[in-house]
């Protein structure tokens, strides 16, 4: 099991083939696993893949074992048109590939709507010794920046249009297209177009599903996530972009309260909403603590 990988030997972890195939009977997830250690599941967000986590790699293999998954309809997932992408259906499969991995503890990092399915997944799951939670849902409701960046849903093969724009460098630089989720602004070329933009427009069932995903989404749900909250009693490490317009860590402050375990807030400064990616040693080494057990051991000792 590798243990030590250079950024670029991260990078390339997304460019081989999955380890494996789960099916979820939601079509198959695909499965990659590399370092060793506490298990850790990773749940990315819409519309982009598990490779969105390739950053953190270096700073987290060493330490844990990572499973990286690419849910149905994204990434190097197998799947057809009969499959239904949603909050739902997600955190179903993220249940079942924990089942059949048969974990009897993990961690758990997610960001963006893959912190919201995470928590829908595991929020009473006994089994997690730990959370990582990277500018993901607030409740009680979508901020207007979120909700705005989706109205386009309800557009006739609005994924169509999302995609022309997301793949012309220059568009995709507008503030109320992708322009927000980075500080550095070129971090929305490379490997961010490469993993998460071009395979749209390279494959029309990803796109499909994609599509299918945004219109899909329950904006309701955000209220929900305060019942989750509740239930989690294993430590919670928030990791926020201080500059992230979508879920604003204002926001974030107030939801603190509601957890019932151990939690605490990193701030990154001039983060935003791809923080982890921008500043993923800053992130890492706030998430491991959390990610490892190694928070809760110090609470049991």
């Amino acid at each position: 099991m590798t243990t030590n990988l250079t950024a670029q030997q991260a990078s390339d972890v997304f460019r081989r083939p999955a380890d494996r195939h789960i099916d979820v009977g939601n079509g198959s997830v695909a499965h990659r696993v590399v370092g060793e250690g506490p298990d850790v599941i990773f749940s990315h967000g819409w519309p982009v893949t598990s490779a969105t986590f390739r950053g953190l790699l270096p700073h987290l293999v060493p330490h844990v074992r990572c499973h990286l998954i690419d849910l149905p309809g994204a990434g190097d997932s197998i799947f057809d048109r009969r499959i239904t992408p949603s909050l739902t259906t997600h955190a179903e499969a993220l249940r079942h590939v924990v089942d059949e991995l048969d974990l009897e503890r993990f961690g758990v990092v997610g960001h963006d709507s893959g912190g919201m399915i995470a928590r829908l997944a595991f929020a009473d799951d006994t089994r997690v010794h730990g959370w990582g939670l990277i500018d993901t849902e607030q409740p009680p409701k979508a901020h207007w920046r979120f909700s705005s960046f989706l109205r386009v849903r309800h557009i006739p093969r609005f994924e169509e249009l999302l995609t022309r724009v997301a793949n012309h460098r220059r568009l995709r630089r507008n503030t109320f297209v992708l322009g927000d989720c980075f500080h550095d602004k070129a971090l929305l070329d490379g490997e961010f177009e490469e993993f998460n933009l071009r395979p749209l427009l390279d494959d029309p069932d990803r796109r499909w599903a994609a599509g299918e995903f945004g219109r899909n989404f329950d904006l309701d749900r955000f209220a929900e996530m305060s019942t989750c909250h509740r239930k989690m009693t294993a430590p919670v490490q928030l990791v926020w972009g201080e500059d992230d317009p979508f879920f604003p860590v204002e926001w974030t402050r107030r939801m603190m309260p509601e957890f019932a375990g151990p939690v605490a807030l990193e701030v990154i400064p001039r983060g935003k909403l791809f923080v982890h990616e921008e500043f993923p040693e800053e992130t890492a080494t706030a998430l491991l603590p959390a990610v490892s057990g190694a928070w809760q051991s110090d609470i049991a000792g």
